[in-house]
């Protein structure tokens, strides 16, 4: 077994200073993970985030936290259309990596950051693992064993509203609570297939396999948001509808829109010949799964979340707890080599299916899909 995983930051902004750096400054985890260094482009931020959750080092440059031997791993927290680059970077540096969602904007890129893992005989895991819950495993039981017939088709995806505008780390006016969300609305690596819709399609896709084809319809709804009381100009497509082809006449919608869901949540709905799995009901009824009972006494919609296995004690109060599983995921299989099923093969399939939607929308053709996991 290695010894303590001395982990990296990359980013501190939102999904670092609501759940990563709170989870990994608890004293539970420091005989198997220590929060190493950080850093952030911002100036004083990575200074700030360190004095408040105890990180050793700081500074605002990535070279310099991948330049010196205290880091074996780091987690990605960065925007999304930095993860490739950025996580080629650390690869190249010999560090084990934990991606936030997406791991990066194509196949391609996906392909290179395995390639140079494999290589240097290092880890990825790639955020989201959803299928580490419970209820995941469970439908995909069910729709195995037959409890809706044959399934027939299947929905999924996530409306993103104005969740990024109205975080509290948005709203003061210190380096810590002023986190600016325009990049989110804008290429490469904003709209809401790469931030939200990705969960729900690696649920989708872990429950049933690999997609085959892809078709969509895409576009930009809202050309300006309101953040912080200025007008934010966006150029990243906010709504797009996708049909997959997952073979013998089984298909899937899946969405990421502005406003609106047709589905419960993040999970897909699944409908067969003899009844339906809509959220964490079969044919209307809830349907039973490990730590079923310890999630139902938490109502703020994340109880399942709290039966992740590292998601203990202290943790189940903090935000982001699929993140801090995830990294967790990385620390086991670094320091036991237990490998983790939220792997960068499974994400890979993922971000080729939202870049096959994109470039089906832009030319009105289906696209054919080449990866699997």
């Amino acid at each position: 077994m290695a010894e303590v995983v001395r982990l990296g930051v990359v980013g501190a902004g939102s999904v670092a200073l609501r759940g990563i750096l709170p989870h990994l400054s608890q004293e539970d985890v420091r005989d198997r993970v220590r929060l190493a260094a950080i850093c952030d482009p911002v100036p004083g931020r990575a200074d700030a985030a360190a004095a408040r959750f105890d990180v050793a080092r700081a500074s605002a440059d990535l070279d310099d936290l991948l330049a010196r031997g205290d880091v074996d791993a780091v987690t990605i927290a960065s925007p999304i259309g930095l993860h490739y680059e950025q996580g080629c970077r650390a690869l190249r540096a010999g560090k084990h990596v934990h991606f936030n969602k997406a791991m990066a904007l194509t196949a391609r890129q996906a392909d290179e950051l395995i390639a140079l893992a494999r290589a240097g005989d290092l880890k990825i895991v790639a955020s989201p693992g959803q299928m580490l819950l419970p209820h995941n495993r469970r439908i995909k039981e069910m729709i195995a064993g037959g409890a809706i017939g044959r399934l027939c088709w299947a929905a999924c995806g996530v409306a993103i509203g104005t969740y990024h505008e109205d975080e509290p780390v948005r709203r003061g006016s210190d380096v810590l609570s002023s986190i600016d969300p325009s990049w989110y609305f804008r290429k490469p690596g904003g709209g809401p297939l790469y931030d939200v819709t990705v969960y729900a399609l690696h649920a989708l896709t872990g429950i049933l396999g690999p997609a085959r084809r892809v078709t969509a319809l895409s576009g930009l709804r809202l050309p300006e948001r309101p953040v912080a009381g200025r007008l934010v100009a966006c150029d990243a497509d906010d709504t797009t509808l996708m049909l997959l082809d997952f073979g013998e006449s089984l298909f899937a919608l899946a969405y990421g829109t502005v406003a609106g869901e047709v589905t419960a949540g993040f999970g897909p709905s699944f409908f067969g010949t003899k009844g339906s799995i809509v959220g964490l009901a079969l044919n209307g009824q809830p349907f039973d799964y490990p730590g079923r009972d310890l999630a139902e006494r938490w109502t703020d919609g994340q109880g399942n979340y709290r039966l992740l296995p590292h998601v203990v004690g202290t943790h189940r109060e903090l935000e982001e707890m699929h993140v801090f599983e995830d990294i967790m995921q990385l620390v086991d299989w670094v320091r036991e080599g237990t490998p983790s099923v939220a792997t960068a093969e499974h994400a890979r399939h993922v971000v080729e299916i939202i870049e096959a939607a994109y470039r089906a929308a832009e030319t009105g053709q289906t696209q054919e899909l080449r990866t699997t996991f």
